[in-house]
């Protein structure tokens, strides 16, 4: 109760600000909200059948803009956390930017990653589903450090960062190791985009833990069309490093919109993991699959949105039986 007590006095002490401000020449503010709900059936063959109402995320936060060089953003994440209770509030950005001029950008504290942000954007349905790399902890959403944006000509753009790596969840840096990265972003055309990725984290007791990404997607004013081959070398998640312990993950996504308010989507992941020497499976055995998903959405204004969709999940592991789940999901946002 003291955290959410914390949390409102927090954004009304910002509001208040934000109003002092406003008397500023070229500053401005503005509080934001998301909230991720839904109600979900699951009919897995021969398990108990279970349904139920569930809150995902809710991130409050608050943007402001000093003046045309500085500005800033903190936002909330409360969400399910197994360490804690059913809900749970982490400050997931507190992030300062700086715009040199109109092609560098330099962005510094608790930033919003860079690793699959882009995916994302594209896929368009986060409060539906994560992106492979966020759902399989490919590495965090976003983590304390620094990066610099960089935009080279009207169609290539890079980023170079350096944080801690463990995440907005684990923010100490526990051994003095970084995580490395870079991002490059190729737009061919207003439709295509496509982009490479590669990260490495080292580690006192293995080989450094590596992340390279593919993606290419296309958009056009109906269809939106993307691909990705994501590949983790040395770890089990991005913050547990292990030699010769590796993850690929390939995802297809497309939607079709056939007018302001309704379109339909679909998408497949698959995830696999290497077979150890002297191993007969691979070592991620009971997790390795291929999920499908379907859906459509109903925009009902702006700022809410609804969803029909259907998950299976495939097991690689014949023992397991395969996960179906049918699930009504709702976004409202500020």
């Amino acid at each position: 109760m003291k955290r959410y007590i914390f949390l409102i006095l927090s954004l009304f002490a910002m509001y208040s600000f934000s109003q002092e401000g406003n008397n500023r020449a070229n500053a401005k503010g503005q509080p934001h909200f998301k909230v991720f709900w839904n109600y979900h059936y699951d009919y897995t063959e021969d398990i108990q059948q279970v349904s139920a109402f569930e809150l995902t995320r809710v991130y409050l936060g608050y943007k402001y803009t000093f003046d045309d060089k500085f500005s800033a953003k903190v936002t909330y994440d409360v969400g399910k956390n197994d360490g804690g209770s059913n809900h749970t509030a982490f400050v997931k950005i507190a992030q300062l930017d700086y715009k040199i001029d109109s092609n560098v950008k330099i962005s510094m504290g608790l930033i919003g990653g860079k690793q699959y942000k882009d995916q994302e954007n594209h896929w368009g349905y986060r409060y539906i589903y994560k992106m492979l790399q966020d759902e399989h902890k490919f590495g965090p959403s976003a983590d304390l450090g620094i990066n610099a944006e960089f935009k080279i000509s009207k169609k290539l753009m890079a980023n170079l960062f350096i944080v801690n790596g463990e995440g907005y969840k684990n923010l100490q840096d526990d051994d003095g190791n970084q995580r490395f990265g870079m991002n490059l972003i190729y737009n061919p055309s207003k439709k295509l985009t496509t982009k490479f990725y590669y990260d490495t984290h080292a580690s006192e007791n293995s080989n450094s833990l590596n992340n390279i990404a593919f993606f290419a997607g296309y958009k056009s004013d109906s269809w939106r069309i993307g691909a990705e081959y994501n590949k983790m070398k040395n770890g089990i998640n991005y913050k547990t490093a292990i030699d010769d312990h590796n993850l690929d993950g390939i995802s297809f996504y497309g939607s079709y919109v056939f007018n302001n308010k309704v379109e339909i989507f679909a998408r497949f992941d698959e995830i696999s993991s290497n077979i150890i020497n002297g191993q007969d499976t691979s070592w991620n055995h009971n997790k390795d699959g291929a999920l499908i998903m379907i859906g459509a959405q109903y925009i009902a204004t702006k700022g809410v949105k609804f969803s029909i969709n259907t998950k299976s999940f495939n097991y690689i592991n014949d023992t397991i039986e395969d996960a179906s789940f049918i699930y009504f999901n709702t976004e409202f946002k500020l």
